[in-house]
């Protein structure tokens, strides 16, 4: 069997920067450990695959896989197929992925944007105060506050970008707290927000640029800056820019895409 392949870098306006995205279209869905496989043979934080929607909702059925495990929630990913559809075809201004634990999530075209720069719409995951000293100490920061999202997401508040990029987690402790996605952040001066996440569970020891983070970033900040929009960096080694702003019950991030590397998986 052929796939096409496309390896995709997103929330990045240049190669080598943002978080990097397998893209996989499908004429329907494999056994599930096949799809596992194969995002761990791509050995990227994370492949998507997508089947074509013959439910109507939406255009492509679309799933996200680590190397270890498939995920509730990927936003790079989906920024990445999104720009794989829309590259692809230039009627297009916009594209909707039904998904199975996020509902239907849609990729545009930005609107005035020149080049491979789009609006991402997620579901907006406000996440709630919650004590998590186990997490705290496994992250190795001092918390100004803590809060929780049912998906498994834990926010820490920290007191400034210093500490931030500071951080040194103990990658042991927090794998074995399961599988959770841990967001250390703080108001920057880089950008408004910046953030870290760290996901050892997943084998992904430090996540480059998080979509599914700012889900549940963007509800908490846009309440303590007391406005809707604001800019977001994400201070990985490749680091990323996301474009943040809170539209009711969704959260809308702008990004760019770069492909970087398109070809064929031959699946034996």
């Amino acid at each position: 069997m052929r796939i096409p392949f496309a390896q995709i870098d997103a929330f990045a306006d240049a190669a080598f920067a943002g978080n990097p995205a397998a893209v996989m279209p499908l004429t329907s869905w494999p056994e599930d450990r096949l799809l596992q496989q194969i995002a761990e043979e791509n050995n990227l934080s994370e492949t998507a695959f997508l089947v074509p929607d013959s439910s109507g909702d939406s255009d492509f059925e679309l799933r996200w896989f680590t190397p270890a495990a498939e995920v509730a929630l990927c936003g790079h990913a989906t920024l990445a197929s999104g720009h794989f559809v829309l590259s692809s075809d230039g009627n297009r201004d916009s594209v909707r992925f039904r998904t199975r634990q996020a509902g239907v999530l849609e990729v545009a075209r930005a609107d005035g944007a020149v080049g491979a720069s789009y609006a991402m719409a997620l579901p907006a995951w406000k996440p709630t105060p919650r004590a998590l000293p186990e997490i705290v100490a496994a992250l190795g920061v001092e918390a100004v506050e803590t809060l929780w999202h049912e998906k498994g997401y834990a926010l820490v508040i920290v007191a400034d970008e210093a500490v931030v990029r500071a951080a040194t987690p103990d990658g042991r402790a927090i794998k074995a707290l399961g599988p959770f996605v841990h967001i250390v952040a703080a108001r920057g001066e880089t950008a408004e927000v910046v953030s870290r996440v760290f996901t050892d569970y997943f084998d992904i020891p430090e996540d480059p640029v998080t979509g599914s983070a700012h889900a549940v970033m963007v509800p908490y900040w846009a309440e303590q800056l007391g406005r809707d929009s604001f800019g977001a960096f994400q201070a990985s080694a490749r680091g990323g820019r996301v474009g943040c702003r809170l539209d009711g019950e969704r959260v809308i991030l702008r990004g760019d895409c770069v492909t970087v590397i398109e070809g064929t998986f031959l699946l034996p």
